[in-house]
């Protein structure tokens, strides 16, 4: 049964790896080039991933740039982005387009937490659903006396374990989220106490522009 459990995990692999794309897209207040990694723009009447076609830059925590490998499909990559559900209006100044993602609203954050929910709860539903199929397919497999009762208890155990074990990576990857989302308004907000106070805040700027840094180097891989 090594190799049905070994296919049965590959399939709920995928089934993290649909949620990790999911999350990666929700916009928090950090600028990532993960966010437009969904938009497909049409170039030249063929729709080409936005990635393909430009080189991505994140100069502040809450700015993106994007820098087109043509100009002239500038207007075509504003047009894709303009219909995402990105809810951001981009600008450019002919060679770059510019992307400024505002401070999340405590509302925006109530919506955050909510919409992560609802995708962790369909991982999850994808994870046990994959469970569900391959427990039916064992106990025909017994009721045909391919594999033993003792075959069926040991497989149907061992499959509980792997369910678990996805279950958990859900959780794990709903609440990363959750927990960046809530650190990054903890450091605006003591960004904010230490402006009004006056004090040489840049070293925390500078923090948090290295986490935007980072955030590049996690194009595609984003939760991995």
């Amino acid at each position: 049964f090594d190799i049905y459990l070994i296919n049965n995990g590959q399939r709920m692999d995928k089934a993290i790896a649909v949620l990790k794309d999911e999350l990666s897209g929700v916009r928090t207040g950090r600028a990532t080039p993960a966010l437009l990694q969904r938009i497909v723009v049409d170039y030249y009447g063929t729709p080409v991933p936005i990635q393909q076609l430009a080189s991505f830059s994140v100069p502040e925590p809450r700015t993106l740039m994007v820098t087109p490998y043509d100009p002239n499909a500038i207007s075509s990559m504003e047009k894709a982005i303009m219909a995402s559900d990105l809810g951001i209006t981009p600008g450019n100044d002919g060679t770059v387009i510019r992307l400024s993602f505002p401070p999340l609203t405590e509302e925006r954050r109530k919506e955050l937490s909510k919409l992560v929910h609802h995708r962790g709860e369909e991982g999850r539903v994808a994870v046990r659903n994959i469970r569900r199929h391959s427990k039916e397919e064992l106990e025909k497999l017994e009721r045909e006396g391919t594999i033993s009762e003792d075959d069926l208890v040991r497989a149907e155990r061992e499959l509980q374990k792997l369910t678990d074990k996805h279950v958990a990576d859900v959780d794990t990857a709903s609440q990363a989220l959750v927990d960046q989302e809530h650190a990054n308004a903890s450091a605006r907000a003591q960004l904010d106490a230490d402006t009004s106070a006056g004090p040489d805040y840049r070293h925390e700027y500078a923090a948090e522009r290295a986490d935007s840094t980072c955030a590049m180097c996690a194009w595609g891989t984003a939760f991995a």
